[in-house]
C-alpha cells in the first residue's frame, strides 16, 4: 500500500519544479532586458527627458533668449493672470486659441482623408494585375520624399505668379484667373491639407496594405460562392479585421499630425489662418525672443498630444477587453 504514495509524491513536485524553473526563467529575461534597454533609455532621457525638463522649467520663468542665465521665477503668469482688469498669458491669447483650432482641424481633416485614400490604395495594390510591383513603388515615393523638400516643391507648383496648378486649371478652364492657394486665408489651409495627404497616404496604404496581406483567404472564397457583394464584403469582413493596423495609423498620424510644423511654415509661414501650435511657441521663442512664454505653449502642446495618447492607449485597453470578453 505504500508504493503508490512514493511513486506519487515525485509527480505532484513536477508541476511546482516546473513552475519555479519557468519563473527563474523569466525573471532571467526580463533582467536581460532591461540590461539591453538600459543605454537606450539613458540616451533617451538626456536627448528627450532633459529638455522637457528645462522647457517645463523656463515656463514658470521671464526667460528670455538674450540671456537664459538671468531668470525670474513668476509662476503661472506666462499661462494666465488677471491684471489691470484683463487676462493674459497663452491662455488668454485668442492667436493661441486660433493656432490650437488650426492644429485640431487639420489633424481631423488630414487623418481622415488619409485613411479614406490610404484604404482605396492599399485595395488598389492588393488586388493583382500587369506590374503591381513597380505601381507599389510608385506610391511609396511622395512618402519617401522629405517633408521640407515636398512642401517647397508643392508650394512652386501652388505659386499664384508661375504655378504649375494654376496653369493647368486655367488651361483647362476650371479657373479664370490664376488663385493664391497658400496666400489667400480662403484657401490656405485646404492647399496644406492636400499636401499633407498627398505625402502621408503612402504610409496608411502600407500599414493597410500589411494587413491585407495577412488576412485569410477562406472567408472570401466562402463569400464569392454565396455571391455576395463585395462591397458588403469590405465592410463585414475586411474592414473589421484590419482595424487593429487602421488604428496603428491613425493613432501615429494624430500624433504626428498634432505636432505638425514643416509642412505649414513651408507653405504659409507664420500666417494665423493656418498657425499650428508648434508654429506658434516657435514664433514666440525665437522672433519674440521670449523664452518663457513660448516655453508655455510648448509645455500646453505637449499635454495634448500626451493626453491625446492616454486617451487611445485606455480606448484601445478597453476594445481589447470586450474582444476578449
Amino acid at each position: 500500500m505504500s508504493t503508490p504514495v512514493t511513486e506519487s509524491a515525485p509527480i505532484a513536485a513536477r508541476p511546482l519544479a516546473r513552475h519555479k524553473r519557468s519563473t527563474k526563467v523569466r525573471r532571467q529575461r526580463v533582467r536581460a532586458a532591461w540590461i539591453f534597454l538600459a543605454p537606450m533609455l539613458v540616451v533617451l532621457v538626456l536627448v528627450a527627458g532633459w529638455p522637457l525638463l528645462r522647457t517645463f522649467y523656463f515656463s514658470f520663468t521671464d526667460a528670455s533668449l538674450s540671456d537664459l542665465s538671468d531668470t525670474l521665477f513668476i509662476g503661472l503668469e506666462n499661462y494666465l493672470i488677471y491684471e489691470d482688469g484683463r487676462w493674459y498669458g497663452v491662455l488668454a491669447d485668442p492667436i493661441w486659441w486660433r493656432a490650437v483650432w488650426n492644429t485640431v482641424y487639420f489633424s481631423v481633416v488630414s487623418v481622415s482623408l488619409e485613411v479614406v485614400f490610404g484604404i482605396i490604395v492599399a485595395l488598389v495594390l492588393n488586388a493583382e494585375f500587369k506590374g503591381r510591383t513597380l505601381v507599389r513603388a510608385a506610391v511609396l515615393i511622395p512618402w519617401a520624399i522629405p517633408t521640407i523638400v515636398s512642401a517647397q516643391m508643392w508650394a512652386w507648383m501652388l505659386n499664384d505668379q508661375f504655378g504649375i496648378i494654376n496653369h493647368l486649371l486655367m488651361v483647362i478652364g476650371i479657373i479664370g484667373e490664376p488663385i493664391a492657394w497658400t496666400a489667400d486665408a480662403s484657401y490656405s489651409m485646404w492647399a496644406v491639407i492636400m499636401v499633407d495627404v498627398w505625402k502621408t497616404t503612402p504610409f496608411v496604404a502600407l500599414l493597410v496594405l500589411a494587413a491585407l496581406q495577412m488576412l485569410p483567404k477562406d472567408c472570401y472564397e466562402a463569400a464569392e460562392v454565396d455571391g455576395i457583394h463585395p462591397v458588403k464584403v469590405f465592410f463585414r469582413v475586411t474592414l473589421p479585421l484590419i482595424t487593429p493596423a487602421l488604428m496603428v495609423a491613425v493613432i501615429f498620424r494624430l500624433l504626428d499630425a498634432l505636432r505638425v510644423f514643416d509642412v505649414i511654415y513651408v507653405l504659409t509661414s507664420n500666417s494665423t489662418s493656418t498657425m499650428s501650435m508648434s508654429i506658434y511657441a516657435r514664433q514666440q521663442l525665437v522672433e519674440f525672443q521670449d523664452v518663457g512664454y513660448g516655453s508655455a505653449a510648448s509645455t500646453l502642446l505637449f499635454l495634448i498630444i500626451a493626453l491625446a495618447t492616454i486617451a487611445y492607449l485606455y480606448l484601445g485597453r478597453n476594445q481589447l477587453k470586450l474582444g476578449g470578453d
